[in-house]
């Protein structure tokens, strides 16, 4: 058996929910929102990946990732690219992808300092079912009213550009330093599959599939692991059963039977699909 079903860390934000996703449990009434549920292995901090569960009541900060290299000298094992499949979103919903025009690293940390990075960026409005990926470099802020299924490179490294006049702590130093203040490109569909599968990334940092409710047999390369997250129904991989709002890691050939109404992830490190 290579399936394992992965335990949950759930996370109280300021601009979290009380009423979650189908699958979570709502926190009490009078507790803390949860913005986030982490699916980790037994040792967290070793996968090339990881999966969560957002979901926004207000606008989340401006921030910013670093890529490998920056991250590296900064002492961590990696850097963050991350992609979000949309769930649900309100109709006004929206999320900061780049700025509006290009910008020097001055005008970037000046506009951070005074507020007015929050207008040069560029909100673009989501629904569900919309799928983004945001490379390492790239502005960004989550908007309010979303429920989102976040694929990331494994590490908790995030510079906090603006945050809209809290007492939280901003990184601007090396948040400059790692931004890329452009216009948002996104990343070139990838082109369809053979089968009933939708390739929703392909790289650089990790492949993510979509795929309808059936039966499948996956096999991974030798020491790859993969990612499964059903966002709807529930089933059985060799032989572990599962429900939507859950996640589990396989290796090497994984058995997988679905019921009719499933909607699943699959993700994997590298740069092609398999």
């Amino acid at each position: 058996m290579t399936a394992t079903l992965l335990a949950t860390k759930r996370v109280e934000k300021p601009w979290g929910r009380h009423n979650l996703w189908p699958g979570f449990a709502d926190p009490a009434k009078d507790g803390d929102p949860v913005g986030e549920v982490w699916f980790q292995t037994p040792h967290a901090a070793e996968p090339e990946l990881l999966i969560k569960y957002l979901f926004t009541s207000e606008k989340l900060s401006v921030q910013v990732h670093p890529d490998d290299a920056a991250a590296r000298a900064a002492g961590y094992p990696r850097g963050k690219d991350e992609a979000w499949v949309i769930l649900a979103a309100e109709p006004d919903a929206t999320i900061a992808l780049g700025t509006k025009e290009p910008m020097s690293k001055e005008a970037l940390r000046a506009a951070s300092l005074d507020g007015s990075i929050e207008h040069l960026l560029d909100w673009k409005p989501v629904k569900a079912g919309d799928f983004v990926y945001s490379e390492a470099g790239t502005i960004h802020a989550i908007g309010a009213g979303i429920t989102v299924i976040e694929v990331q490179q494994n590490v908790d490294l995030t510079y906090r550009l603006y945050d809209y006049g809290s007492d939280r702590e901003l990184h601007l130093d090396a948040g400059v330093a790692v931004s890329d203040p452009v216009p948002f490109v996104p990343l070139p569909t990838p082109a369809p599959a053979s089968d009933d599968r939708t390739i929703l990334a392909e790289g650089p940092k990790f492949v993510i599939e979509r795929w309808p409710a059936g039966h499948r047999v996956v096999t991974l390369p030798e020491g790859m692991m993969g990612w499964f997250v059903p966002i709807a129904g529930e089933g059985v991989a060799d032989g572990v059963a599962w429900k939507a709002g859950e996640c589990l890691t396989f290796e090497g050939r994984c058995e997988i039977a679905t019921s009719p109404d499933s909607d699943l992830l699959l993700a994997y490190p590298g740069d092609k699909r398999l």
